[in-house]
């Protein structure tokens, strides 16, 4: 007995689907998904010559319902759209393709606005582009995945969408992610404390002194295809660096209020595509909670029995809430916010985390001060995120406590390595840049190897210098990454810092000027600004090697003895270490792990000068005495106020 297939819709493509499949099954035509469904029926179709989003609004929630699988074929603004496949009780419905396409497309806010008003008003009848011969070529693919379905066979339209030109008829296929905030098929569990907890696990290293559980060359399989894709992909295009001195790969992730360009920094740019992909998901899973649903609401002092003091990780001082149009308001411990799980290593529990502390650009509002994505790490496994994580706090803390405190860092021998890699990027940048390449060894008490950098020009015009840090178990690993930084803008910010030169020189008098991120870098690109860095520029002390300031890496052949002994030193110099898991969905279906790491009482990255957070936050007044740098802990009133060179 042939298959019952219902049609639902009227119009042109309804006529030619309905005449290709009935000599093989039973047709049933419906106007409206809202009609009743005669029994028997294995495959709904929803075919229209022009967009209608409630239609397919309609269509999820009558087939859900129904338990019946279902394809959609139309046209809007001259393109046939044929898929997805849509499965009841299966994550990527037809909303989250919309969706995907939507955030995709360079006119997303339009059409976001198009798609409410069409959803709310209707679409027409027939798209001007709607040609017969291009509504036939999308009744052969509709037919042609609709026997793949009642064959049982798997359909080309599982997780994926055909795009038909109809001037052209040039197809193609594009694979899109479900969506885990899908209102239709999203299923996010609700934010635990059993799920918080964390166990680590063994995590061997890919190979010797890697220092890493996966290789890009095992990532490469998925990574471009999974997660990029001009029409649908959570990124959607990638410009490689041809200015810069080494490989760089900017990588765009695309978000509703605009666009975030994540970059790659190696020295192939194979290798440097895959890192910005990375450096994109990480963006992604930090900016808002899609792994799972915050459902805790409370003020402090309601949890204060479970919950991370929020005064531990550095507030504004109290003449900067008082700041005309300052954006946030003292800390009050009555005042109701939002919280996630988080696990304390020291504490050996789940702990609340406030919202805007775990996610950075949450839509939580409560916050009491701006967080950015200092201490957001992905890995290839959880424990890799959190030692990267840690990484990243450390590389920040170091830089910001040698600027506030002004410390004469030890310059180090870049040759001293014996590393010839490293002596190869030191030379290119100063071959094609024009830089000459500054190391200092910024490492703080918690004794993990951390390097400033700073890039030199050599020539009259351009930027003059340039900062950057890097910190792991591996000391010339912690200075290639710096170097890597480094030669990202070396060439890249010249023509920007030449035309808003004016602009940079009234920050160098009133720093209330600097706002942005950029502005930091811009800033001390300035020749004027150089004394500012005399204090690593003016020393007047011969180079140490590599092997006097540091002794050797870790040579552990598992990546979670080292975070144990990471997380062993922070324990014994007082400092907690707290994990908030990020990971959402898309990224657990290739069991890669994203992590927001805090680590109370270490000086957060901040960029504008007016969000400057050393408000009880001791460790910048004390560390410079316990290293031998001051004689006495510092005053207050003795750290650096000018705005960090950080870029």
């Amino acid at each position: 007995m042939s298959a019952v297939v219902a049609i639902v819709g009227e119009g042109v493509l309804a006529d030619f689907v309905c005449g290709e499949l009935s000599p093989e099954y039973r047709i049933v035509r419906l106007a409206d998904a809202r009609e009743e469904m005669p029994a028997g029926v294995e495959l709904a179709l929803v075919l229209h010559d022009a967009w209608n989003p409630a239609v397919h609004r309609e269509a999820e929630a009558v087939l859900e319902a129904a338990g019946l699988p279902w394809l959609r074929g139309f046209v809007a603004f001259g393109e046939g759209v044929v898929g997805p496949l849509v499965r009841p009780g299966q994550p990527g419905c037809s909303r989250c393709a919309d969706t995907r396409q939507l955030i995709a497309g360079r006119d997303r806010r339009e059409m976001w606005e198009l798609e409410h008003r069409l959803t709310e008003t209707g679409g027409g009848l027939s798209d001007a582009w709607a040609s017969r011969t291009g509504l036939l070529q999308m009744a052969h693919l509709l037919a042609a995945e609709s026997r793949s379905v009642l064959r049982r066979s798997r359909s080309r339209l599982e997780e994926h969408v055909v795009f038909v030109n109809l001037k052209t008829l040039y197809s193609s296929s594009h694979f899109f992610l479900p969506d885990p905030l899908c209102p239709v098929c999203g299923r996010l569990p609700e934010d635990s404390r059993d799920a918080a907890r964390i166990s680590l696990l063994p995590s061997p290293k890919f190979g010797e002194n890697m220092y890493r559980s996966r290789s890009l060359h095992e990532l490469k399989s998925f990574l471009v295809r999974d997660y990029l894709d001009y029409k649908t992909g959570l990124m959607n295009g990638k410009i490689p660096d041809l200015l810069s001195p080494l490989a760089d790969v900017t990588m765009n992730l695309p978000m509703l209020d605009g666009d975030e360009l994540t970059a790659g920094r190696t020295n192939c740019y194979a290798d440097s595509e895959l890192s910005a992909i990375l450096e994109g998901l990480e963006r992604y899973c930090g900016t808002a909670p899609r792994g799972k649903r915050p459902v805790v609401r409370g003020s402090w002092r309601q949890l204060a029995g479970e919950a991370l003091d929020p005064l531990s990780v550095g507030l504004y001082a109290k003449e900067q809430y008082e700041l005309p149009g300052f954006p946030f308001w003292p800390f009050d411990p009555d005042v109701q916010t939002d919280w996630v799980w988080g696990y304390s290593f020291a504490q050996e529990r789940p702990m609340l985390v406030p919202q805007w502390l775990a996610y950075y650009s949450s839509p939580c509002r409560q916050g009491f001060v701006y967080e950015t994505s200092n201490g957001c790490a992905l890995g290839g496994s959880l424990e890799e995120a959190i030692l990267y994580g840690m990484l990243e706090i450390v590389e920040r803390d170091s830089f910001l406590l040698t600027w506030y405190a002004q410390l004469p860092l030890p310059q180090l021998d870049p040759r001293s390595t014996g590393d010839r890699e490293l002596n190869l990027m030191v030379d290119r940048l100063q071959a094609a840049a024009g830089f000459d390449v500054l190391l200092f060894n910024a490492t703080m008490e918690n004794g993990i190897p951390s390097i400033w950098a700073l890039a030199k020009n050599r020539k009259p015009n351009g930027i003059n210098l340039i900062c950057a840090a890097g910190a792991h178990p591996d000391p010339v690993r912690a200075a290639k990454g710096a170097v890597h930084e480094l030669s990202g803008m070396t060439l890249t910010m010249s023509h920007k810092f030449e035309s808003n030169r004016e602009n940079h020189v009234k920050m160098l008098r009133d720093p209330s000027l600097v706002r942005s991120m950029e502005d930091h870098s811009m800033l001390y690109s300035l020749p004027e600004a150089e004394p500012r860095l005399n204090f690593l520029l003016k020393q007047n002390r011969p180079m140490r090697t590599f092997a006097q300031e540091f002794g050797a890496a870790p040579k552990s052949r598992d990546l979670t003895e080292d975070l144990k002994a990471m997380i062993g030193t922070f324990h014994r110099l007082q400092l907690d270490v707290i994990v908030v898991d990020q990971t959402t969905p898309e990224l657990r279906r290739n069991s890669l792990h994203c992590v927001k790491v805090l680590i109370p009482g270490m000086l957060p990255m901040t960029f504008g000068y007016h969000f400057t957070r050393v408000a009880g936050l001791d460790r910048v007044l004390r560390v410079p005495a316990e290293l031998g740098y001051t004689e006495r802990p510092l005053r207050p009133e003795e750290l650096n106020a000018y705005p960090h060179p950080f870029p």
